[in-house]
């Protein structure tokens, strides 16, 4: 509990070793945690796998309520990294962001902590990036289409496993696992206010942009923070059911390697849908991998993009 390191000119401490995602998840997000930590102003700092990306890395995490930010990443030998990610068996497939192992943890103890080699860790600094979001979309009154509007299901429901692929086909989205032929006609237009994008062909309003990685419980309160400030002028934004959000699955990845048009922001790459799977979990759709996919929805839980019927 009592090691520490520099980060910058920060001295971070104490390392709570026995803290991990799920921890942070029940003692942070969730109402029936058992430790729940109600003072926004204490910090936990711990190290975790991240394994969203093509690389796992080892990152050091700043945690309060209603605050997650990662501070650093830290250089680790490949091996040890690999092993600890290999540990997770088959929960690999679903979670990605993971405990330290005993082997990792004492590695880090011995060659970052407490005068260790700070040549290894590598501060996360926050840029101001302007994201390419590809040319400038028609307006509504400037274009035709050639295709018939669609009603794509819009209330909240529950999917089993085999009702998956027959959902992705009845409306010939692309799934790069389960139907890879599949090439959904958008009609995009400019939402006329810098933040939005409408699909005349569902007749749905999307948030180019969206929400960041939060659990179920944060964006569900994320949600109703924009809709009390009106965000773009409206208040009925909602998480998109999964065929709303398949809708916008390009068959092909972009220059931002995301299956999206460049319209939409690559930051969030997977997204929370309004379906819960049977018997458990929740499913979302992923744009970085083109594919649906489910998993508990807490570890760490997923980004959102917003839509509202328009018609």
């Amino acid at each position: 509990m009592y090691h520490k390191l520099k980060v910058g000119d920060r001295v971070i401490s104490p390392i709570d070793w026995e803290m991990t995602p799920e921890l942070s998840f029940g003692t942070y997000e969730s109402w029936g945690g058992r430790e729940r930590v109600r003072d926004n102003n204490e910090r936990v700092y711990y190290f975790f796998v991240d394994n969203w990306g093509d690389v796992p890395k080892v990152c050091l995490m700043e945690r309060a309520v209603k605050h997650a930010k990662v501070l650093a990443e830290i250089e680790v030998p490949d091996n040890i990294v690999k092993e600890c990610v290999k540990g997770q068996g088959t929960s690999s497939l679903f979670e990605k962001s993971y405990a330290v192992d005993s082997v990792l943890k004492n590695w880090l103890i011995d060659h970052v902590l407490e005068g260790g080699d700070g040549s290894c860790i590598k501060p996360v600094v926050e840029q101001d990036i302007q994201e390419n979001m590809g040319p400038v979309l028609p307006e509504a009154s400037s274009v035709s289409w050639d295709f018939d509007k669609v009603e794509l299901p819009s209330e909240p429901g529950i999917i089993v496993d085999e009702e998956l692929e027959d959902i992705i086909k009845q409306w010939n989205f692309y799934d790069g696992e389960k139907n890879s032929d599949g090439n959904f006609q958008n009609g995009l237009v400019d939402g006329g206010d810098c933040v939005t994008v409408i699909d005349e062909r569902t007749g749905l309003q999307w948030q180019s942009g969206g929400i960041d990685i939060c659990s179920t419980r944060s964006m569900h309160l994320k949600i109703k923070e924009l809709n009390e400030e009106g965000f773009a002028g409206y208040s009925d934004w909602r998480l998109p059911t999964l065929q709303e959000a398949m809708s916008l699955m390009e068959p092909s990845v972009n220059a931002k390697d995301i299956h999206l048009h460049p319209c939409f922001s690559k930051e969030q790459p997977f997204i929370f849908v309004a379906a819960q799977r049977k018997p458990g979990g929740y499913w979302f759709v992923d744009f970085k991998h083109g594919r649906a996919f489910w998993a508990s929805g807490t570890i760490p839980g997923g980004f959102g993009r917003l839509c509202r019927s328009i018609s």
